[in-house]
């Protein structure tokens, strides 16, 4: 599968989420790259599987046990076979026996946990031995790369806040709090790459703002995105049904018209300049 190919992949399976199609096709290619190990996998922060499942037909096939907060989503990642379970609860209460995974992944989960060190006392408990762990988050570089509001007199800080409730950001670590934060529950961090440059990062803003940061605004800035594709029937449908192929591949084109994409394999930025960290290491 080309780097073309995962674009329309994830616009036919997120059609009205175009600025989510446009960053996860990023990532999942900068994941993907990595040597995921076979064996037994948590998915931390599973959501409702369509992610894992793109990454899987990447990468081949895993052994999973899915976790998330929210069951509506816990009860749609039910449905895919490579889940062995999916448990329902915080990630910093997961009900599984100490260093029973082979590995833990985590894509763009992280940055949505309050409790953050909690779940990565969890990761080092149920990881065995030598157990890796592949987790992408948002990085400081993203509030950099942002353009900011639309008017010249517009509040930048304002602008970032109300974002940030948007997406429901609460942390934006840097390689040395990974580093800190990792060694504090016997994780060690061997890597640390940067992904999603300047272009990118605006590209996934224009489109942000015409669709979700609308919709937001519509609906007073007060229900999680989530919360408005359900309240609009968008969560169903996309569990349902995906956009034919024939119409997906030109509307991917056309999202990343202009934008200096890689096609076929991740490009890294450096970490200063990178919206966003793919952060792998493993336990001591």
């Amino acid at each position: 599968m080309s780097k073309l190919d995962l674009f329309g992949t994830f616009t036919s399976a997120y059609p009205a989420q175009p600025a989510t199609a446009f960053w996860r096709a990023i990532e999942i290619e900068a994941l993907a790259s990595r040597d995921i190990p076979h064996g037994l996998g948590l998915d931390l922060g599973c959501g409702d599987g369509l992610l894992t499942e793109i990454l899987l037909d990447r990468i081949g096939e895993r052994r999973l046990v899915g976790i998330d907060l929210d069951p509506y989503e816990t009860e749609a990642a039910r449905r895919f076979p490579f889940y062995a379970r999916v448990d329902t609860c915080s990630a910093d209460a997961i009900p599984e026996p100490d260093g029973l995974f082979d590995f833990v992944i985590s894509n763009s989960v992280l940055e949505h946990i309050p409790p953050l060190e909690g779940t990565i006392a969890e990761v080092g408990r149920l990881l065995r031995p030598d157990g890796r762990f592949f987790f992408t988050v948002p990085g400081p570089g993203f509030h950099e790369n942002l353009a900011g509001p639309l008017s010249p007199w517009g509040d930048r800080e304002a602008y970032l806040g109300t974002l940030d409730r948007r997406l429901a950001h609460f942390h934006y670590l840097s390689v040395a709090d990974w580093t800190a934060m990792l060694g504090r529950h016997g994780l060690v961090l061997d890597t640390a790459l940067g992904y999603l440059d300047r272009a990118e990062t605006r590209r996934w803003e224009t489109l942000s703002r015409l669709t979700g940061g609308l919709l937001y605004s519509v609906f007073g800035e007060t229900a999680r995105p989530i919360e408005i594709q359900r309240k609009l029937g968008v969560r169903a449908l996309q569990n349902g049904a995906s956009l034919p192929a024939a119409l997906a591949a030109p509307l991917a084109r056309v999202m990343r018209a202009g934008v200096d994409v890689s096609i076929g394999h991740p490009t890294w930025c450096e970490i200063d300049a990178a919206s966003c960290l793919l952060i792998e290491g493993h336990r001591a």
